[in-house]
């Protein structure tokens, strides 16, 4: 029964995302697997992320890119060249936005820690797909009040239903969301890691933008 509710969450979810995206003319692109593909919403109002995003991918920065860091219910990362370089050598200033949340499918971007970096500046390439974990109501409010924050209706909905990791948000910029494919993060999440957490077994990808 649960994992039918979780299926329907799912499928309103992208219908409703779908349909957003398509009505505000935001940028969809799709991240291409061997697992499959996922298609991506890139937000209008974290501009300089999106640009930047859009930027690497015509260029073919990610043709190749490893997910080199994948860990089980939390999150999937990638973001390197395929020709090993970590990043093409600047940083994108902060667009973290409250309405945006760490929930399952959130695309965010990857930064160093606050030691070296306060004003919380995104990697110029590096970022990450959250898997996450569904959480009950209860341990929602328990994040609410560590945090001080306190999530409206629709993203208590969202951590209920198909989950995510809260603990991030406030922190990193989320600057996208995933629309269809979220079974292929759950297979990439699933993948054999070594002590730190990169795949036994190379998992890459290619981004393209869809017209």
């Amino acid at each position: 029964m649960k994992t039918k509710v979780l299926i329907f969450a799912v499928l309103f979810f992208t219908f409703n995302l779908i349909t957003m995206a398509q009505d505000s003319k935001e940028t969809l692109v799709v991240i291409e697997t061997r697992f499959g593909d996922m298609t991506v919403m890139l937000y209008n109002d974290t501009p300089q992320h999106r640009d930047n995003f859009i930027k690497l991918i015509n260029e073919g920065w990610y043709k190749g890119s490893p997910f080199h860091r994948v860990i089980s219910g939390f999150m999937i990362q990638g973001g390197s060249n395929a020709d090993g370089r970590q990043d093409p050598g600047y940083t994108v200033e902060a667009e973290i936005m409250p309405n945006h949340i760490h929930k399952k499918g959130a695309l965010a971007a990857a930064r160093m820690g606050d030691q070296v970096n306060p004003e919380k500046r995104s990697s110029g390439s590096q970022f990450y797909i959250v898997q996450g974990t569904v959480l009950t109501p209860e341990i929602l409010k328990s994040y609410e009040a560590r945090m001080g924050v306190e999530f409206n209706e629709d993203q208590q909905k969202a951590y209920t239903t198909i989950g995510g990791s809260p603990h991030l948000d406030g922190g990193y910029t989320v600057f996208g969301e995933v629309l269809s494919g979220f079974d292929i993060i759950d297979k990439i999440a699933a993948v054999r890691t070594d002590r730190i957490d990169n795949p036994e077994e190379t998992v890459t990808m290619s981004v393209e933008i869809l017209e």
